[in-house]
């Protein structure tokens, strides 16, 4: 049984949050395993983080909130902590975190995601399962793919889980990533990170962000149907079904969503896989 996992963003308004609890209700045909809920740079959507998981949890159970270190005192990471633990949430996200624009590193007491990962351990046994990022590109601020897998490595070894990825386009990417991981001795499992594609200038600006790859190909064919919404629209369910295909078929557990708090692009993805 391979894992489905969906990933939110806090919306700013009532009228988006009671949308995307309309969202989670189709998704949840999917009986996916948890959803999560993500966290602003240096948690500047912290509260609203908090009480989206709240709502979100009410419809399921399992719904884990991301928690970044940067740009919060150690007090404050461990206050979202102990809040997260009392009121029932079982799996956080852990990760480093973007730093706010003018924010140096020397400014945050807990600096990276294995850091942060051992100070939930330290706090809270084993109380949470622990998801971290992957990166089968390699993370932008990495000085090298070795080092890369390396700081994956310790966060496992600091008492994560388990990994999701940044999203990609390249299934070898995510092969080449696992075989260098396996070679360390490190046999945690990691989740592909799916992004679905809905908009062609939305995605290369996120990619520009976080250093996402869009292959030439698949940006070339991008770049002629742009202005058709539903051709984008069904190039992209094609594109994405036979990523997730490769995929699945070269082992990867399970399939992590990023639905840009949408559902439909994500369900007609899994319809077409089977699952």
């Amino acid at each position: 049984m391979k894992r489905i996992s969906f990933e939110f963003f806090p919306p700013k308004t009532d009228e988006g949050r009671t949308k995307l609890l309309t969202t989670q209700q189709k998704l949840l045909a999917k009986k996916p395993a948890f959803f999560s809920c993500t966290f602003g740079a240096g948690g500047s959507t912290r509260d609203n983080t908090r009480e989206m998981v709240d709502k979100l949890r009410e419809q399921h159970a399992d719904t884990a909130p991301h928690l970044s270190c940067i740009g919060q005192s150690r007090e404050e990471i461990l206050e979202l902590v102990r809040g997260y633990r009392d009121s029932g949430v079982r799996r956080i996200v852990a990760l480093r975190g973007d730093l706010p624009s003018g924010m140096g590193y020397a400014q945050s007491e807990v600096k990276y995601a294995d850091d942060l990962v051992r100070l939930i351990r330290e706090e809270t046994g084993n109380h949470f399962t622990l998801e971290v990022a992957a990166y089968p590109e390699m993370h932008p601020q990495a000085r090298s793919f070795e080092d890369d897998i390396a700081h994956f490595k310790r966060k496992i070894d600091a008492g994560a889980n388990s990994g999701l990825t940044q999203y990609f386009y390249n299934a070898d990417a995510y092969g080449y990533y696992m075989d260098a991981l396996r070679r360390t001795g490190c046999d945690a499992p990691v989740y592909p990170g799916i992004m679905p594609i809905l908009n062609v200038a939305n995605l290369i600006r996120f990619s520009g962000v976080c250093g996402a790859d869009i292959p030439r190909w698949l940006r070339s064919k991008l770049d002629d149907i742009k202005d058709d919404e539903q051709a984008v629209k069904a190039f992209g369910e094609e594109v994405v079904t036979r990523l997730c295909e490769r995929l699945l078929a070269m082992g990867a557990p399970g399939l992590h969503f990023y639905t840009m708090n949408q559902s439909q692009a994500s369900l007609r993805i899994l319809d077409n896989l089977g699952l």
